[in-house]
Parts: C-alpha cells; sequence; structure tokens
C-alpha cells in the first residue's frame, strides 16, 4: 500500500520559515517524481515545487527565491523548506508523485497523494 504522509505544518508570522517533509512507503522513490502542491480557502490546487529522479528542481514564480524542494531517496523523503512567508503562502500543502516521468504542474499528472498538513501565515 502506497503512503505520502506530510509533516511540518504549523501557525506562523509572516517573514518566519517553515519545513516540510513528506515520507513515502510502498513505492520505488527513487523512481519517482515528487511534487508539491498547495490548496487554500475556496482555491484551486497549484503547483508550487517539483524534484525529478535525476533531482532537478522546479519552482512555481511566486515561491521562487523563497522555498526550496530537496529529496532523500535513502529516507524515502522529500522536503520543501519554506522562508520569508507571507500571508498568501496560507494553503494545506500536499505532497504528490509521479511515476518516471518529469514534473509536471497539472495534480491530474500525479499518482499518489498525501493527505496534506496546513500552513497559516498570520500578518
Amino acid at each position: 500500500q502506497v503512503q505520502l504522509v506530510e509533516s511540518g505544518g504549523g501557525v506562523v508570522q509572516a517573514g518566519d520559515s517553515l519545513r516540510l517533509s513528506c515520507v513515502t512507503s510502498g513505492l520505488p522513490f527513487s523512481r519517482y517524481t515528487m511534487a508539491w502542491f498547495r490548496q487554500g480557502p475556496g482555491k484551486e490546487r497549484e503547483f508550487v515545487a517539483g524534484i525529478n529522479w535525476s533531482r532537478n528542481t522546479y519552482l512555481a514564480d511566486s515561491v521562487k527565491g523563497r522555498f526550496t524542494i530537496s529529496r532523500d531517496n535513502g529516507k524515502n523523503a522529500v522536503s520543501l523548506q519554506m522562508s520569508s512567508l507571507k500571508p498568501e503562502d496560507t494553503a494545506v500543502y500536499l505532497c504528490a508523485a509521479r511515476f518516471l516521468s518529469g514534473v509536471a504542474m497539472r495534480p491530474t499528472e500525479y499518482d499518489y497523494w498525501g493527505q496534506g498538513t496546513q500552513v497559516t501565515v498570520s500578518s
């Protein structure tokens, strides 16, 4: 059974940092492209960052220079380091996995999803 479990969310103030983690099980992690999406209240799910099996990374324009994505194949985990957080970053952040394909920005391109972790940034 494939599982993706996110952690690290919380309530922070604008300008603060958070590190999200997603630990996977039940899949050959090194063969999967991993990504983070987010979904704010009443909004569509949007791409935040992705990293493929070659560790090439892609970031949404809205988070470039503030967020970093990384992966640890030994731990079957992907992380999202977020800094200089803004109120508009408030959302549920979800981890997603895509088999043997590059980073995609459409949620429908991903095979597996976690349940998400809430990030709330107050002004």
